[in-house]
């Protein structure tokens, strides 16, 4: 632009008639490249010192002056835009999220659980951090549809608000693994022979900038560790805790069966079936032994401190002695008394 001003000055003739007071030129005092640049910036910044000044009898100059107003003020919006993102940087701030590198099924309070590490590295917390989950597996549906790359959602807590994270700590992220849950039927066995990827998503606002960052991760088929558990990294020391980065991706073996979540729910069913029906029948032996109390009333005994009768159910047979020969002895001193009298 400043070089169409100097251009435009010198086509004109402007520039031949600097000492002229009677020719109206089409900016004032624009006499060289030097005067045409700055007052090319003077527009471009909207200072105005009222040294130069565009006339109305170039029109020519009239729409080079709105252009330059125009492509200035785009410059001006791209390079604020350019320095905003450099310096908030979302994608430096998602490098800090990190996932550990195997996912573990293993049992948590007595339930088959898929679990997997996250932790934020800065110092600085992620608001309003959110996770996902998704099951991506080829499915085909009951009317024969092949489905490549079909989603299926995992829960991670979303029904009772535990997919949304403090992450002022690693934190280990558990999935249930109940009757939704798409590895319901998965053994281990199964588990090796299975092709799917689980893709975890963790969403939220950087503190300093109030940009959205998102980081991702996933877990193959075989970067699953059946039986497995996430070995612990805080550790109290001085009346706070140390977190011990370096065990981040640390797993150790446990004890955990090698059967289905549907199986180990079956057989605690047939477990609490079979405890409900002895507990019944236990129950039913007990009016059984009142009946037989009832039947004979021989065997209620006086408590001579309350006055009260006190029935005994244990150790009926011996009751029954102790009356017997009660009833014997009542009756020979009776005979004794008649052959007296």
């Amino acid at each position: 632009l400043p070089f169409s001003h100097s251009f435009l000055s010198s086509q004109r003739g402007d520039l031949d008639h600097l000492e002229d007071d009677t020719w109206t030129p089409c900016v004032h005092n624009v006499n060289s490249f030097i005067s045409a640049f700055l007052f090319s910036i003077e527009t471009e910044t909207t200072i105005g010192y009222g040294h130069r000044v565009i006339t109305d009898k170039c029109p020519v100059g009239t729409m080079l002056l709105l252009l330059q107003a125009i492509l200035g003020s785009m410059v001006n919006a791209f390079m604020v835009g350019c320095m905003f993102v450099k310096i908030s940087q979302p994608n430096k701030r998602a490098e800090t999220l990190v996932f550990s590198k195997h996912a573990v099924i293993s049992l948590r309070d007595d339930k088959l659980c898929l679990m997997f590490r996250v932790g934020d590295l800065r110092s600085s917390h992620i608001v309003g951090a959110n996770m996902r989950a998704k099951l991506i597996k080829s499915k085909q549906t009951q009317e024969g549809e092949f489905i490549p790359l079909d989603q299926t959602d995992i829960s991670v807590g979303f029904e009772t608000g535990d997919d949304r994270l403090f992450l002022v700590s690693p934190l280990v992220i558990s999935h249930e693994i109940d009757s939704n849950s798409p590895f319901w039927d998965m053994s281990q066995s199964q588990l090796q022979k299975e092709d799917f990827e689980i893709v975890v998503i963790l969403e939220g606002m950087v503190e300093a900038t109030g940009m959205t960052c998102q980081a991702r991760s996933s877990y193959l088929a075989d970067e699953v560790m059946w039986g497995h558990r996430f070995s612990p990294m805080m550790l109290l020391a001085e009346g706070f805790f140390d977190i011990d980065y370096g065990a981040f991706h640390h797993t150790f073996e446990v004890t955990t069966p090698s059967c289905s979540a549907r199986d180990i729910s079956l057989a605690a069913a047939r477990l609490d079936a079979h405890l409900y029906w002895s507990i019944s029948s236990r129950l039913d032996e007990e009016p059984t032994l009142t009946n037989e109390a009832s039947r004979h009333p021989d065997s209620v005994s006086t408590n001579s401190k309350a006055g009260e009768p006190t029935f005994i159910v244990g150790e009926m047979t011996d009751i029954q002695e102790q009356t017997g020969q009660g009833e014997l002895n009542g009756s020979v001193a009776t005979v004794q008394s008649e052959s007296e009298a």
